[in-house]
């Protein structure tokens, strides 16, 4: 029984060796601001305009602040995994679905459920049409995905200033603000809600179909994936089509946080971060094989740092350069170099341990 325990346990680390760095980022973060501010994890209850209680402190900003970045990081997941290289328009697609959601609304009159409801279905049409023409650049012309999203980076964002005539409407409502904060009645800020619902969507996405064994094994060998029938082409056309969904969600929930569209500032440098979500969290950035609760902990990771860095009174403008010393060092700890060097130490130690066991003997 005993036996058998160790070698689940074995199993269980072996399986998920791509987790440690993302879950040791957490866990130094957690520890440094357990010594610096034991209160940094003091979860409260306060009462927000409309007399409702809500919950509030550092570990419900970070959950909340990361959220349209994990959802940009799944979809991330599944492009960096199918076609061996990374979107660098997630940003301006967010622009554009946030712009075309605030022009149905601000077009439908009184504003509903129902309307609501309409707008975000077609701007997740128009974002998964972007998505499908960055699709078609990379699988149907053999474009790098870089370079084939740098198109839709330049002018993205000039495209969803056109929408609205180059204005920067507001939306007020309560149902917008709902979306963006928090729902009558239930504590747990929106945003957060939203991304359990992408979750178990992927989820239920991975659990009934075959997709995420077909995007792993078109990144790891696409001419073997077509003498075995996938369609190569179309596997890395669905995953740029999901990851446009995935914009229009960030988009959505962008906007519905203050309730306005800037196509200047809405996600600004996003991709970035997404990037580096997929990377933190262990996926090979070349393709193949991955892991979307990786990239989801590595967004974590990235939105814990920022919240810390802000706790600790460091000046906005430095943000970035401490993330960017920080990140850095995650990425070297979790490169395929460091981690052949770790597997060398731990094959010696077992060598070692075997011998004096051997001796012992």
């Amino acid at each position: 029984m005993t036996m058998n325990k160790k070698i689940t346990t074995k199993n269980f680390f072996t399986n998920n060796s791509q987790l440690l760095v993302p879950l040791i980022a957490i866990l130094l973060l957690l520890i440094f601001n357990l010594i610096r501010d034991p209160s940094f994890f003091s979860i409260g209850v306060a009462t927000n305009n409309n007399g409702d209680p809500v919950l509030q402190g550092n570990l419900i900003s970070i959950l909340n602040g990361a959220s349209e970045l994990v959802v940009i990081s799944m979809g991330m997941t599944l492009v960096t995994a199918a076609s061996g290289g990374q979107d660098i328009s997630v940003g301006a697609l967010a622009a554009i679905a946030g712009s075309v959601f605030v022009k149905v609304i601000k077009s439908g009159g009184t504003i509903s459920p129902a309307l609501v409801l309409g707008a975000f279905l077609l701007c997740s049409l128009v974002a998964m049409i972007f998505g499908c023409f960055n699709g078609m650049l990379v699988s149907a012309f053999g474009i790098q995905p870089m370079i084939a999203t740098l198109i839709l980076f330049t002018c993205g964002r000039s495209i969803a200033y056109w929408i609205n005539g180059g204005a920067t409407p507001t939306v007020s409502s309560p149902i917008i603000t709902a979306v963006g904060s928090f729902i009558p009645g239930v504590p747990v800020p929106t945003p957060i809600l939203i991304v359990i619902l992408m979750a178990i969507f992927f989820g239920l996405l991975f659990r009934f179909t075959t997709l995420n064994l077909y995007i792993q094994t078109v990144g790891i060998n696409q001419n073997a994936s077509r003498l075995n029938g996938i369609h190569v082409a179309g596997i890395k056309l669905l995953a740029f089509i999901l990851l446009g969904l995935c914009c229009a969600v960030a988009g959505v929930i962008g906007v519905s946080r203050l309730s306005l569209i800037n196509h200047e500032t809405i996600l600004l440098n996003i991709e970035m971060d997404a990037i580096l979500a997929v990377a933190i969290g262990g996926n090979n950035l070349g393709g193949g094989k991955f892991k979307m609760l990786g990239s989801v902990l590595g967004a974590y990771a990235i939105q814990a740092l920022t919240i810390t860095l802000y706790a600790m009174k460091v000046p906005s403008t430095d943000v970035k350069a401490y993330k960017a010393i920080v990140i850095v060092l995650l990425v070297v700890l979790g490169s395929p170099v460091v981690k052949e060097a770790m597997a060398r130490i731990r094959r010696k130690l077992r060598g070692r341990r075997s011998t004096a066991l051997a001796k012992e003997v």
